[in-house]
């Protein structure tokens, strides 16, 4: 669109009928040639920036690899590899994007010498990163404590997926600020999520609750009393006078009735909801053909996320808390890998099923795959008997039996998994935002 006029109500009419581009007369011949380049070159232009960008970029991510030392640095370095990888998802040749790949495979590598090098210490240190079992005192309390607050707990969410859907939640919210905090071992929902919402580590909250807390080996659900444990927590952490709500969406109906009923709960202090679709989404490209075809790397992990999220009630949701003043706070309580190679590993039938790490008295692997932890007192993890021990899968390893060793290698290898040491495991977000 060409015009003199400089009305703001024309300008707005122009946009929201969609127009390519705006021009003020006079015009200037390279304006039009600019507005042609935009709207016919775009994709190329980007494609072609950004490649020369990263070319520019490759030598200082290799250098700077060698230099990390603190948890600090390995997150920074993370979000620095997340970002190219989102780049990358607008760009056609896959060349550089597999490059970027083996440059975040390398940083596995090391991250995995890194969390057994420091773990142990952070558990008692007061220099450690902010992680799952001090989550919610750090940084949920003190918003509770000024205002309403809608706690997002979206199980399974890595960082380059908040990265991807953020923007639909900055439709109704000012994000005040993003951190990054440190899953605790193992990646797991069942220790990882139950130490969030308790406060303690998994073998403090089997000490407190010895009813509510199921070893892997024991028949029960693992996170049916995360209610119970958050409201033990805010007793204890001074926030026992603060009315609570707590819901878990488990499928699209309950999701859409949480809409329709928020009249009911946008009174309580703090509404949480526990949204599982991506946790849903991974397992699912295990066990389904058809969402294994949907997703068959990253990028389309990332893209599937976001089409889901733009079209679930849960939007409708975050709009109306805005509305009604909630403060909302979005973080997860462990990430996912794509995993490509099986590791083989011998246990008795106590032997826990998880394919990232496993806990059982008999173990027989390979070393140099896993961390193995013959004392799990230090990590603060339950043992199911006097010998257990747990072994953890690095980088993008997974671990398989040899009963059926190709069946099972056929039907693991490239899909997603948890409970192991990586940077998408262990590495996640945590976002506050205020209502526009």
């Amino acid at each position: 669109m060409v015009t003199k006029s400089e009305e703001e109500h024309i300008m707005e009419e122009a946009i929201g009928s969609q127009i390519a581009d705006y021009i003020l007369k006079p015009v200037n011949p390279n304006q039009i040639l600019l507005s042609l380049k935009k709207n016919l070159q775009q994709d190329n232009l980007v494609e072609q920036k950004t490649i020369l960008q990263y070319q520019q970029e490759f030598r200082n991510l290799s250098m700077e690899l060698s230099y990390l030392r603190t948890y600090q640095d390995w997150a920074e370095y993370y979000k620095k590899i997340l970002s190219w990888e989102i780049k990358f998802d607008k760009v056609a040749d896959n060349e550089f994007a597999d490059l970027l790949q083996s440059q975040k495979e390398e940083a596995n590598i090391q991250f995995a010498k890194f969390i057994e090098k420091n773990y142990v210490d952070w558990l008692t240190d007061s220099d450690k990163p902010l992680m799952s079992h001090t989550l919610f005192k750090e940084k949920v309390k003190p918003e509770v404590e000024k205002e309403k607050v809608l706690l997002l707990m979206v199980d399974n969410l890595r960082y380059d997926q908040w990265k991807v859907i953020e923007p639909l939640f900055t439709k109704y919210y000012n994000k005040i600020s993003e951190d990054y905090y440190y899953s605790i071992l193992p990646t797991a929902t069942q220790y990882a999520r139950n130490s969030f919402f308790a406060g303690l580590m998994p073998s403090e909250i089997e000490k407190r609750f010895p009813d509510k807390w199921f070893n892997d080996n024991e028949e029960g659900n693992k996170n049916e009393f995360e209610r119970d444990f958050l409201e033990d927590q805010m007793k204890r952490i001074g926030l026992g006078s603060k009315s609570m709500k707590y819901l878990k969406v488990l499928n699209a109906d309950f999701e859409r009735k949480i809409y329709d009923d928020f009249n009911q709960h946008k009174n309580n202090d703090l509404l949480v909801i526990v949204y599982n679709f991506i946790d849903i989404l991974s397992h699912a490209k295990t066990d389904n053909h058809i969402v294994d075809q949907l997703i068959r790397d990253d990028k389309t992990f990332r893209s599937l996320t976001l089409n889901w999220f733009e079209n679930s009630s849960l939007m409708k949701i975050i709009k109306t808390a805005a509305e009604n003043g909630y403060k909302l706070v979005i973080t997860t309580d462990h990430g996912t890998v794509y995993v490509k190679k099986p590791s083989k590993v011998v246990g008795d039938r106590e032997t826990s099923t998880n394919i990232r790490y496993k806990t059982g008295k008999s173990l027989t692997y390979d070393d140099s795959d896993v961390w193995a932890i013959t004392n799990p007192e230090k990590l603060f993890l339950p043992k199911g008997n006097l010998s257990s021990k747990y072994i953890f899968a690095k980088n993008n390893i997974f671990l398989a039996y040899p009963k059926n060793y190709n069946h099972f290698v056929n039907y693991y290898k490239e899909t997603y998994q948890h409970g192991g040491i990586s940077l998408e495991e262990c590495i996640i977000p945590i976002s506050i935002l205020e209502p526009k």
